[in-house]
């Protein structure tokens, strides 16, 4: 574990992010103290939460697997309990989840979960070396912490290019005042896949990081070439994945959800990619976005969707009689995933088909409204950071603010702020390729009345500014949830003066 006391925070890497934002320096001028991670201040936040006293209690084994894709496809990958997606965890509002995970990987490495999208104690966050040390191999870690707000969240490790295997799993918290009215609910996760198929992310991870400068362009195995989306404003990714996979299936062999005509159903739809952003369509129906992000939206009707890595979007559909195609369009990479709806009789689609419902409405975070009960007030932010994303394909140098992340030395660059305050974070993408960017700890708000999230598309050369309320005392991952932008560098700590 890092000291409080950490070392310098450079504030003039962010440019010229406003007078505000120089309200993270020392009068003096010297480095801040931070909040430490299982320090008072986090102790005390957690203890605000209060919660119901109950606990919900897992083990998780993080191990080699061989598992079953579907079709005949296996692979060998990492999995939580020998399985891909991992169980589902479920808990209600105010329950405490105590989850125990024993490293059973292999070669000494090491690994931790993250609880993605959840506002928890800072030193459960699962992100060495910031927040905790790295699970070693054979040991075990324990995390325990209050999961207060309702919603559609997962876990994931926040080692390397970990997630890019199998060590993956939904994890819903419950409203016990539950407002929205349904049948049923479905968790759909989606996911590009090469573990075990084609290479591992380790090996992905190299090619790339040689830049496009260094490669053989006519015998790499990994970079996607041509993938292009008017939605994602140009470059869509840049691996070439063997399979696209809704609930752990190749299309081949989708998985089937059983349904009674004129039921309505909830899905909640997670993307746990690692470079894909889905464009998501139900055949023959329209769907209610209702959440993302675990945040209640302004009800809208859409044929389809976009969810970025990272991001979750809950949507109704009343289900009509029949077989139907619930496809994720890998976005500009031509193919797809697949899953099945059926409520009757008839003939399953093939592992191409591509519903009319992708070529309609297609709804993308900037056309939603959060709730009125979730809003922020209006009100002008105490400071304001830039958060320039910075570098490109050619040489495989992802930063932000032109400093890549530094393992060794996570605080240097850091933001720093204090707690109580509003604050707005100005995304400035100088770079060709579109980013999820993804802040811990918290949720923000899309502009002045955008929607509330932890994950966002920032769109090549854009601006997307972002509001929220430093509640939450620590040190926090930000970060582009693309695994191999993240792990290249763009990423920074969000960190709070002591």
């Amino acid at each position: 574990m890092n000291s409080i006391n950490r070392r310098s925070i450079l504030l003039a890497g962010l440019g010229a992010a406003g007078a505000g934002a120089l309200a993270a320096c020392t009068d003096s001028g010297s480095a801040p103290a931070l909040v430490s991670p299982s320090g008072s201040a986090v102790a005390a936040a957690e203890k605000r939460r209060g919660g119901t006293g109950r606990q919900h209690k897992t083990a998780l084994t993080a191990a080699p697997a061989r598992v079953d894709l579907g079709g005949g496809v296996k692979a060998n990958t990492w999995a939580f309990d020998g399985r891909t997606p991992g169980k589902e965890i479920r808990l209600s509002a105010g329950d405490t989840l105590v989850a125990e995970l024993a490293n059973q990987l292999p070669g000494k490495a090491t690994t931790s979960i993250h609880w993605h999208g959840i506002a928890l104690r800072n030193d459960m966050d699962g992100m060495p070396p910031t927040t905790q040390a790295a699970v070693r191999a054979g040991s075990t870690f324990t995390y325990r912490f209050v999961a207060d707000a309702p919603g559609t969240y997962f876990f994931h490790p926040h080692v390397g290019v970990q997630l890019d295997r199998g060590l993956y799993a939904p994890l819903i918290v419950e409203d016990p005042r539950e407002p929205l009215a349904y049948d049923d609910e479905w968790a759909v996760v989606l996911d590009d896949w090469t573990d075990g198929v084609t290479g591992t992310p380790d090996e992905v991870f190299a090619e790339l990081k040689q830049g496009m400068g260094g490669m053989d362009m006519g015998g790499n195995t990994f970079l996607l070439m041509g993938a292009e989306s008017n939605l994602l404003g140009g470059d869509a990714g840049d691996v070439k994945y063997p399979y696209h996979l809704v609930n752990g299936r190749v299309p081949d062999d989708p998985e089937v959800y059983m349904g009674k005509p004129g039921r309505k159903v909830r899905l909640r739809i997670i993307n746990a990619g690692s470079d894909t952003a889905y464009r998501v369509a139900l055949s023959g129906h329209k769907m209610t976005v209702t959440h993302t992000d675990g945040f209640p939206v302004q009800h809208q009707r859409t044929d389809a969707l976009l969810i970025g890595m990272g991001e979750r979007y809950d949507v109704l559909v009343t289900l009509a009689d029949g077989v139907f195609p619930l496809v994720a369009l890998a976005e500009g990479k031509n193919t797809s995933g697949l899953a099945l709806v059926r409520t009757g009789s008839g003939r399953a689609p093939t592992a191409a088909v591509r519903p009319r419902e992708l070529d309609g409405t297609v709804m993308t975070a900037s056309r939603l409204r959060a709730a009125d009960d979730v809003r922020l007030e209006s009100a002008t932010a105490d400071v304001t950071h830039r958060i320039e994303l910075t570098g490109g394909m050619m040489h495989y140098n992802w930063a932000i603010n032109g400093k890549p992340f530094d393992m060794a030395d996570p605080d240097a660059n850091a933001i720093v702020v204090k707690e109580g305050r509003r604050v707005r974070l100005d995304f400035v993408n100088t770079t060709t390729m579109w980013h999820p960017m993804h802040l811990h700890g918290h949720t923000f708000q899309l502009g002045r009345s955008g929607l509330r999230k932890d994950t966002a598309i920032v769109l090549p050369k854009k601006k997307l500014s972002v509001f929220f309320e430093t509640d939450d005392p620590g040190q926090w991952m930000l970060h582009c949830h693309n695994a191999y932008h993240g792990e290249a560098g763009m990423m920074t700590n969000v960190a709070y003066q002591a």
